[in-house]
């Protein structure tokens, strides 16, 4: 079985500098990256959702296969070393090693994120703020349709 550092070692290479914003919030590159060396953050806003520094990491993935824009912006924290693919939905058709790599980690992304939310279900069971985990999870477990928007239907709450 190839993974996706194995996979990264048979392709070129390119370097970016620190600060660089390899995939815009929102915008569509239909670039695939897997990081080889160096550090990158992950943005929702101006929120920094994480900071990746695991060689074989992967981005893009998410806006290749559902042919949606960026949820995220993908910025380098030093100068990093990735494998740049330029046309990712095609690359991942024309690879299905790799683009059953990429099923795997997204479906461990997944066991987390459900892991994760029933975990707070327990702990706040009970508190109506949180009543909305319910929806998430069944939504998650549950929901197979074949187009995906992302983000929330939900109207924002002025209070927070």
């Amino acid at each position: 079985m190839t993974t996706l550092l194995d996979f990264s070692e048979r392709l070129p290479t390119v370097t970016c500098p620190e600060g660089e914003v390899l995939m815009p919030e929102g915008g569509r590159t239909g670039l695939l990256y897997i990081l080889v060396d160096g550090e990158i953050e992950i943005l929702k806003g101006d929120v920094q959702i994480e900071v990746v520094n695991e060689p074989g990491s992967l981005f893009g993935e998410i806006s290749a296969l559902l042919d949606t824009p960026h949820m995220a912006t993908v910025r380098t924290v030093t100068p990093v070393r990735l494998v740049r693919i330029e046309d990712a939905a095609q690359f991942l058709h024309d690879n299905p090693d790799l683009a059953i790599e990429v099923a795997r980690l997204l479906a461990e992304r997944l066991t987390n994120v459900v892991g994760y939310l029933a975990d707070i279900k327990r702990q706040f069971a009970g508190r109506d703020h949180l009543g909305m985990v319910d929806e998430v999870l069944e939504t998650l477990v549950h929901q197979q349709r074949l187009s995906f928007t992302p983000g929330s239907n939900r109207e924002p709450d002025p209070a927070i």
